[in-house]
Parts: C-alpha cells; sequence; structure tokens
C-alpha cells in the first residue's frame, strides 16, 4: 500500500515582489544565486516590514503558525546565505496564491480592494486639501 503524503497548500500572498532579483556589488559572484519563494518573502514582508507576529500571518497567509514558522526560518537562512556569501538574491516560485482583493478585511497594503481604498482616500484627501480657506 502507497502511502500518499498531503497535498501541499497554497499560501496566501498579497503581491509579488516589484524587484526579483538583487546582485552585490563588486567582484562577480562565486556561486549560484540563492532562490527565495515567493511565500518566503511574504512571510519576511509580514513579519519583519510588516511587524505582524507569527500567529497573525498565518493567519493572513491561511496556514498553521508552524508552517509559517518553517517558512520564515527557511527565508531568514537564505538571506543570511546571500548576504554573507555575496550570492545574488532571486525571488521566484514556491506554493502561492495572490491575493485576490475580494476578502472582507485584507490588511495586505497590496491587492485591488485595498489599492482602490487607498486611491478613494487620497482623493478625499486632495479634494479636503483644495477647499480650505487660505490662511491670511
Amino acid at each position: 500500500m502507497d502511502i500518499i503524503p498531503r497535498p501541499r497548500k497554497c499560501r496566501k500572498v498579497c503581491q509579488l515582489p516589484r524587484i526579483q532579483e538583487f546582485h552585490p556589488l563588486g567582484p562577480p559572484p562565486c556561486g549560484p544565486a540563492v532562490v527565495l519563494n515567493v511565500d518566503e518573502y511574504e512571510a519576511i514582508r509580514l513579519i519583519d516590514q510588516q511587524g505582524l507576529s507569527q500567529e497573525e500571518c498565518s493567519a493572513y497567509m491561511q496556514v498553521a503558525r508552524t508552517t509559517v514558522q518553517m517558512i520564515y526560518n527557511s527565508a531568514r537562512k537564505k538571506l543570511a546565505e546571500a548576504l554573507v556569501n555575496g550570492l545574488p538574491l532571486r525571488i521566484e516560485g514556491g506554493a502561492y496564491q495572490l491575493c485576490d482583493g475580494n476578502e472582507k478585511a485584507c490588511g495586505c497594503g497590496g491587492c485591488r480592494r485595498h489599492l482602490h481604498v487607498c486611491s478613494q482616500k487620497i482623493l478625499r484627501e486632495e479634494e479636503e486639501h483644495e477647499n480650505r480657506n487660505p490662511i491670511g
């Protein structure tokens, strides 16, 4: 009897990175690029850049906290390898699904729904600024 592994659950990702490749300055690197998966990038973005806890990150990415911990640790190891050894870093692949922007509370900062809300807020602020009475 063959044991079939559980299918890998896609991790929810808000947006693909704007820049997918980084190269160190200086002499040419002595090794291949380190590949950071998109879901690893998302864990770094949510935890380190956005300040979410691993539990909050897991809820956002729709996976278990232990899965986020594994993803995050793998990402940090890869980042350290690229920095310490002066290797290029490329972000690609992984088991992920892009946010469609249709959730009630996304909180991601980059999906279509969030961008629409932000653009509406900016338009309102510009209108308010134009309608203010000049001081004088």
